[in-house]
């Protein structure tokens, strides 16, 4: 039997995208679960799981639902139809929530307590602490609460996406009212005050929930009404922005009218207290129109993205992993930027380096009077952008200044609509995306006027312009004057604010032009020279692989014999390791304390070694319907650097997981292996390369050989043994 059913699981060659992007989540949530990590970095692990299921059901579920509404029955290219799909999510997202809450409640919440740490329970609390609670109602929550009140003549209140709120059942009313048949009440838990409230203690760090603190105090909201037990509940809505981009005539209006609305969108799931009242339920989803399979039933409490609160605790740095400081880079260690990248090419490797010297480059840049304009893609920035200041400064001292603000950039519309009208009004030249394309590259141009004439500096790279995430995402970016690439950056941003399509460019690769045929061409590459007897191999690291065309294109060049090995953080769609198929392909994802963000793609070519960056992942979003960059590596020195990082994740024992034919992962089996967190030797090479300050001597002892074969490659079958 378990044979038949692995051979049908695999009857189709493509694994459905929105599971495998719950095995991602799943692996994050094995994070809060693991003992080596410190313990409020699991805390943390387990809120981002729940972060991110919000966010893939606001999304990609929301998108299905609409497939469904529309009557769109067209399967995936897993073979599911979206009503198929939807069931299938429901049922692994219900046992991914039961985990999330049977980790907190049975692994990290004991933890905590040995730890001194306590989220009590209301009636646990002393006498001293209910005075206290008693003092803080009255005088921050009681001014802020509003009960609104469900009967005959009230209908029911609208409920804000993601707000967590409380149903009270109401006993008995006073003798006067209109309405003699009791109802319910709604009472919003506010977002505004901390959702674990710190109780006075002398015994360590006691905390309650907010929830049950107003629930303490209930009856002062309701004077002469009697009000009953009360329950949680928080909805999902609908906030995947459907956006008639030829049809707005201001893109910026369109988009701000469309946030109002996220709001208020359908209820795709409703999260409900353990022990909910089965009368109130049966109101509540009437009047949320919301289906039984999308109600959750929760033995804890809702939202625990709530716990990244304890993040913020000073001190228990013994709960926390061990401070890294991003390094300086060895190259611009109180250098002169532009002097150092007219002499050679430097590479960036985030958070292990520094993202300073990309701010710094920008602020010289600004102020510099020899430099002549600056140009940038901006998709992603911080809530307090040095980049935006200097953007402006530049413009006011009179330099030219173009910004393309990606408007479209999922849950940054917002932040990028202030940012773009802060832009505009410093006298910057802002263009807002094109139609029907997202702008997802990461390039900075920079026209100077060097005393051997005009030169051009470049930054490339394969992460966003944010100088918060590059303390947490792993990226690569690269600061160079190549002629080529300045010229054809120059080609990039007239193609942006003009109506110059790309005819042929010396280095620069975009998407969504040529990328998807230089990708399909290279594979095509390998797999020729493998039919002709000669090596071949394929290492790509992306954060996601969707695209169905070029995952056929992987199975073609594994079944000719080429070597692939890929490293994908999250979603992957493709089967590896499948007789016939792709047997020469092993998958492995990489979850640790950083966030793997840099896409990074190697071909054998014979020999010569081909490299490259790129900002986009094999994704058909990011090949067909996003303004993408890939770029080669060239420079020696930079190149070894790059292929080191390759070597160490596909050797990475720690924090790498094998992807299996039926889209599971499992742990490296380690025996006879040493330990190696890949991670970690990264923040070690950092710290060593500032310690020598050689990067000549860094780099000669990085040197890359071409390799066609590495002892991590022969793990096509891990240990199954429960660890």
């Amino acid at each position: 039997m378990a044979g038949k059913k692995k051979e049908k699981q695999w009857s189709e060659p493509y694994i459905n995208r929105e599971l495998s992007w719950l095995e991602f989540n799943d692996r994050v949530l094995d994070e809060a679960r693991d003992k080596q990590n410190p313990l409020l970095e699991r805390v943390k692990f387990l809120a981002i799981t729940c972060s991110n299921l919000d966010e893939f059901f606001m999304i990609r579920v929301a998108s299905l639902k609409d497939m469904v509404h529309a009557r769109y029955e067209l399967p995936d290219p897993a073979g599911l139809p979206p009503r198929q799909q939807l069931k299938a999510i429901s049922e692994r997202a219900h046992q991914m929530m039961n985990r999330q809450y049977s980790t907190f409640s049975r692994v990290l919440q004991p933890a905590l307590q040995e730890q001194g740490l306590y989220l009590r329970r209301i009636d646990r609390i002393n006498d001293r602490q209910k005075r206290f609670l008693a003092d803080y109602f009255r005088s921050t929550l009681f001014p802020i609460l509003t009960p609104m009140a469900v009967d005959a003549a009230r209908p029911f209140p609208l409920i804000s996406n993601q707000s967590l709120n409380l149903c009270v059942r109401i006993e008995q009313l006073p003798p006067d009212a209109r309405y003699q048949e009791p109802g319910f009440a709604i009472v919003q838990v506010p977002a505004v005050v901390p959702r674990l409230i710190r109780l006075p203690s002398e015994q360590g760090i006691e905390f309650v929930w907010l929830e049950d603190v107003i629930r303490l105090f209930m009856d002062q909201l309701f004077n002469g009404v009697k009000a009953g037990k009360s329950w949680c509940f928080r909805v999902m809505r609908n906030a995947d922005l459907d956006i008639e981009e030829e049809e707005a005539a201001d893109l910026l209006t369109e988009i701000k009218k469309q946030l109002k609305q996220r709001q208020w969108g359908e209820v795709i799931r409703l999260e409900i207290e353990d022990g909910f009242d089965q009368d109130l339920l049966k109101q509540l989803i009437i009047a949320l129109k919301v289906d039984t399979e999308d109600i959750y039933n929760l033995n804890g409490p809702l939202d625990l993205t709530s716990l990244n609160e304890m993040m913020k605790l000073p001190g228990l740095e013994e709960l926390r992993y061990q401070p890294y400081e991003s390094q300086p880079s060895p190259l611009l260690n109180n250098a002169d930027l532009f002097e150092v990248i007219r002499r050679q090419d430097v590479l960036l490797h985030h958070p292990f380096e520094q993202f300073g010297p990309i701010i710094e480059l920008i602020r010289r840049a600004a102020s510099d009077p020899d430099v002549l304009a600056i140009k940038q893609t901006l998709y992603r920035v911080s809530g307090q952008s040095p980049i935006i200041q200097y953007l402006a400064e530049a413009a006011e001292a009179g330099k030219q200044v173009m910004v393309l603000v990606e408007l479209k950039a999922r849950f940054d519309e917002e932040n990028n609509i202030q940012w773009a009208r802060k832009l505009e009004q410093s006298g910057c030249h802002v263009i807002y995306g094109q139609v029907g394309l997202k702008t997802h590259s990461k390039i900075t141009l920079i026209v100077r006027q060097d005393e051997d004439g005009i030169r051009r500096y470049v930054h490339l790279g394969t992460g966003n312009y944010n100088d918060t995430t590059a303390r947490l995402y792993t990226d690569l970016g690269m600061l160079t004057c190549s002629e080529s690439i300045g010229s054809d950056a120059t080609a990039f941003f007239n193609m942006l604010s003009g109506y110059s399509a790309p005819l042929s460019w010396h280095k620069l690769i975009p998407a969504p032009f040529w990328l998807r045929d230089e990708f399909v061409r290279r594979i095509e590459q390998e797999r020729r020279l493998a039919e002709a007897g000669r090596p071949a191999r394929i290492i790509a690291k992306v954060n996601s692989l969707v695209d169905p065309d070029l995952i056929d294109s992987l199975y073609q060049a594994s079944q000719s014999g080429v070597q692939i090995d890929l490293i994908v953080r999250g979603i992957c769609c493709l089967r590896p390791g499948v007789p016939g198929l792709s047997e020469n392909i092993t998958v492995r994802s990489i979850v640790g304390r950083f966030l793997e963000h840099s896409r990074i793609f190697y071909f054998y070519h014979d020999g010569l070694g081909d490299l490259f960056l790129s900002s986009a992942d094999w994704m058909q979003r990011n090949l067909d319907r996003r303004i993408e960059l890939m770029f080669p590596i060239q420079d020696d020195l930079i190149r070894a650097r790059i292929m080191r990082i390759l070597e160490l994740q596909l050797a990475d024992t720690v924090k790498a997981r094998l992807m299996q034919p039926d889209g599971s992962y499992l742990r490296i089996d380690r025996r006879g292996k040493p330990s190696l967190n890949s991670q970690m030797v990264l923040c070690e090479d950092a710290v060593a390369a500032v310690a020598d300050n050689e990067e000549k001597a860094l780099a000669e002892d990085l040197r890359f050989e071409p390799m066609m074969s590495h002892p991590q490659m022969e793990e096509h079958q891990p240990d199954h043994r429960e660890e």
